[in-house]
């Protein structure tokens, strides 16, 4: 399967609009070596990096949302928004 970076940037975005909603800025690289994708979410200084196996960007690709990274997704934004009550 072949798409971009900014392909599988806008599903992400899409699978999991709480990126914008909680402001975080997501970029992403692909590793070879790994064969992964690199992901990392960032926000006031903070940052989670995190891979994504391409099979399963590639399932990604095909609008089956990516367990895993939902997960991290999730933590990152609940670890942020719990020191900002602190």
């Amino acid at each position: 399967m072949t798409y971009t970076k900014d392909d599988l940037a806008g599903m992400v975005l899409e699978m999991y609009p709480e990126i914008r909603h909680h402001g975080l800025f997501l970029d992403l690289t692909f590793d070879n070596e790994k064969d992964a994708w690199i992901i990392k979410l960032t926000r006031d200084g903070k940052k989670l990096t995190t891979y994504l196996e391409k099979k399963d960007a590639d399932e990604c690709m095909n609008n089956i949302k990516c367990v895993y990274l939902g997960v991290q997704v999730e933590q990152f934004i609940r670890n942020f928004e719990e020191r900002l009550v602190e």
